[in-house]
């Protein structure tokens, strides 16, 4: 398994790993399947733009395994986004990995922490981002995709 940057040509891999990732885990998103398979080449190229962060995809053969994405903000604080892994290979480092790309890509920029939201009920990745050194703020906001569901703000300073 590799784990590659993606740039604006590469729109095409970016949105079939991404509506893969809304039609999995639905309750896990900010935005939705619907929403995002009406967006036309040019608004998934601009997704993809270096000014608007960073996005990462997990490669296995020929296979599109996971993504991840980071942003910044008009708060200049890196946002990691949009993270997940195919369900047949969950627990097998690829989530691990995507991470270490948004968090080398952060010090690369030379950003001192990452803050993401998890929403309430996905165990998983808030185990994956535990894992990997972020802690809980305290903080909470509701799910734009669903306000009936909340979500927790971690953070992870970067050394």
């Amino acid at each position: 398994m590799i784990v590659r940057r993606l740039g604006p040509d590469d729109w095409r891999v970016w949105r079939e790993v991404r509506l893969a990732s809304l039609a999995d885990a639905p309750y896990a998103y900010g935005s939705t399947l619907a929403r995002e398979r009406e967006f036309d080449e040019a608004t998934w190229r601009a997704r993809l733009a270096p000014d608007n962060g960073m996005t990462a995809v997990a490669v296995s053969g020929p296979d599109t395994v996971g993504a991840i994405g980071a942003y910044t903000p008009g708060t200049g604080q890196v946002q990691l986004i949009a993270a997940w892994v195919a369900p047949t290979l969950r627990g097998q480092g690829v989530g691990d990995a995507l991470v270490a790309e948004v968090l080398a890509w952060a010090r690369e920029h030379g950003h001192d922490r990452v803050e993401l939201r998890v929403a309430d009920g996905n165990d998983a990745a808030r185990k994956l981002f535990l894992r990997n050194g972020f802690s809980p703020t305290g903080e909470r906001e509701p799910l734009e995709s669903d306000p009936t569901v909340g979500t927790e703000y971690l953070v992870r300073t970067l050394s």
